[in-house]
């Protein structure tokens, strides 16, 4: 039954009014929720917020072990320190590699290094036990977060503004129709609705197509971040030390790196991220992060003096990065709300850190709505929001590492070499006279395979490195298998005639999962089928981005389902 249908035979759906809804519980949405309740204890009036989060609850989708700015959280809850904040590693060392193919490397000397590449004054955290932490002091001042309720549906007025959002549907079988155990969606309104569902959230992309918001910036640039958390032999362990690594095990035309963060406890979060601009269909950004870790300069952590692995993998998971920066930042606001976050794409690559701009930009986004509430104002457009973004820290800070990500389309060590040059504190220091574009998006990257060559990955050794199963299981994922899957196709024809044809079935690689898997089809003998392991689901989102046809297309599966990250 098609949701009109199900509205028609069990409706009306029952709903709930606000005057701020939030869509998601992660640094953007939670700092907007705190901003808000904020400024009306301040202003001694009433304002009611609500937070919609698809995860179990606050942090479990949540994935980045990250070296964390605090410089938005100073200003968002100067007193977070005696509020026992999971904020307490800070950065000792900095540490610029290059890997060589030959098991070789190269540390930049720190004095050489630009200054943003300057981790000093920052700290080690797990980003989920932050978000966390986030989500108790913004109950604390009357905001209401509803886990386990993914918002499914954007909801518009008779002028086209947005007036809320519906939840998922509930209870529906494989075959799309109502169980025995079916419930209709709410619908929660508010008088403006900030988007915060982080990178490519589904509903920032039929924001983007309806308003247009992304007609007069670059195509945005993406990326998917492959995250392990390890407990090491204290031998190995270095508190405060932040590792970054450029080339080996990517070739110099493909952009890509990784991170090693020594936080508290024993533990590193090591992460790889590849660009989804990558144009080998044969690459695999699961295999190569286990490819890294077999580095001597970085197998070193996970073992003895005798070689042997004495660390234990504690978790797994991976998630998109929203990586064009200012450039392809989207027009932030619409009649009736506004997009905060990664869902706009205010990160930072070149300082790899998309926390602090997501927490200021949902401050910001905060400010204007309770100005325009204060005024009796609804469903318009917060104009307030962008002219302040342009006016703050946050803008300057993007403005001068704009070309970071685009010189890189030529390759490594040219792109290596300008933004030394751009940012260098002995060069330009910043003061860009130029700016570069982007023209194309990722997804139209890849090259046939017959003109690739094919990648031999090793297999994995079960201790050092993995399949991607053993990383699902670790992730804690969890879905109703019984539900409708959260995967479609627009075309089924397409991943077998087109993907699998022309470029090898590239999704089976670049998913960090193995959700995608090109099986024998037993109704058509000597042929493939595509099998869709929807249970897997990390919800990274980096099928709906690099799939060459854009035939996929993600969608909210019902309340809670996806990862259970601890810790990461």
């Amino acid at each position: 039954m098609t949701p009109e249908q199900l509205i028609e035979k069990f409706g009306p759906r029952e709903s709930m009014e606000y005057d701020v809804v939030i869509v998601g519980a992660g640094p953007a949405g939670l700092s907007a929720a705190i901003r808000l309740k904020q400024l009306a204890a301040a202003k001694e009036t009433e304002l009611s917020v609500v937070v919609l989060e698809k995860g179990s609850e606050p942090g479990a989708h949540i994935l980045a072990g990250t070296a964390f700015d605090p410089r938005a959280l100073d200003e968002l809850l100067p007193d977070w320190k005696s509020k026992d904040a999971p904020i307490k590693q800070e950065v000792t060392d900095d540490a610029y590699v290059f890997l060589g193919a030959g098991g070789g490397h190269f540390r930049i000397p720190n004095a050489l290094l630009p200054p943003f590449a300057d981790n000093h004054g920052n700290y080690i955290v797990s980003l989920s036990n932050v978000v966390r932490w986030l989500a108790g002091q913004a109950e604390e001042l009357g905001v209401e977060i509803f886990p386990g309720q993914p918002a499914a549906e954007i909801l518009f007025n008779n002028d086209g503004s947005v007036k809320g959002v519906a939840t998922g549907n509930m209870g529906l079988g494989k075959d799309g129709e109502p169980t025995d155990n079916f419930a209709l969606g709410m619908e929660i309104l508010g008088k403006y609705t900030l988007f915060a569902e982080g990178s490519r959230g589904h509903l920032g992309r039929r924001l983007m197509e309806e308003f247009k918001l992304d007609a007069d910036c670059d195509p945005q640039s993406y990326a998917i971040g492959v995250k392990e958390l390890w407990e090491i032999d204290p031998s190995r362990h270095q508190p405060g030390t932040v590792i970054h690594t450029a080339a080996w095990p990517m070739d110099f035309g493909t952009y890509g790196g990784a991170s090693m963060y020594h936080g508290e406890n024993n533990q590193i979060f090591c992460g790889f991220v590849t660009a989804l601009n990558y144009k080998n269909p044969y690459l695999s950004p699961f295999e190569e992060m286990q490819r890294w870790k077999t580095h001597p300069f970085i197998k070193k952590f996970f073992t003895d003096d005798s070689g042997k692995v004495n660390a234990k993998r504690i978790s797994y998971g991976a998630r998109a990065i929203t990586a064009g920066g200012l450039m392809s930042l989207p027009r932030t606001i619409f009649p009736g709300g506004a997009l905060v976050g990664c869902d706009a794409g205010y990160l930072n690559v070149s300082r790899i850190k998309g926390v602090h701009p997501a927490m200021k930009s949902g401050m910001l986004a905060a400010e204007a709505a309770f100005e325009a509430i204060q005024k009796g104002r609804q469903h318009d457009e917060l104009t307030a929001y962008p002219d302040a973004f342009r006016d703050s820290w946050l803008y300057k800070e993007l403005y001068k590492d704009r070309n970071f990500k685009t010189w890189f389309k030529k390759g490594l060590l040219i792109g290596t070499a300008m933004n030394g040059m751009e940012q260098s504190q002995f060069a330009l220091r910043g003061n860009i006279p130029w700016t570069l574009h982007r023209h194309e998006p990722d997804h139209v990257q890849l090259k046939p395979a017959a003109e690739c060559q094919p990648i031999d990955y090793p297999k994995p050794d079960g201790e050092l490195t993995f399949d991607r199963l053993s990383g699902v299981f670790l992730a804690g994922v969890m879905h109703e298998e019984s539900q409708p899957a959260h995967l479609t196709l627009k075309d089924a024809k397409v991943p077998v005639e087109v993907n699998l044809e022309k470029f090898a079935g590239p999704e089976a690689r670049y998913c960090p999962a193995q959700v995608y898997e090109f099986v024998d089809d037993e109704n058509a003998p000597g042929k493939k089928r595509l099998q869709i392991n929807f249970a897997n689901c990390l919800h990274c989102k980096t099928c709906d981005i690099k799939d060459p046809t854009q035939n996929i297309v993600w969608v909210t599966p019902e309340g809670g389902g996806g990862p259970n990250y601890s810790g990461m």
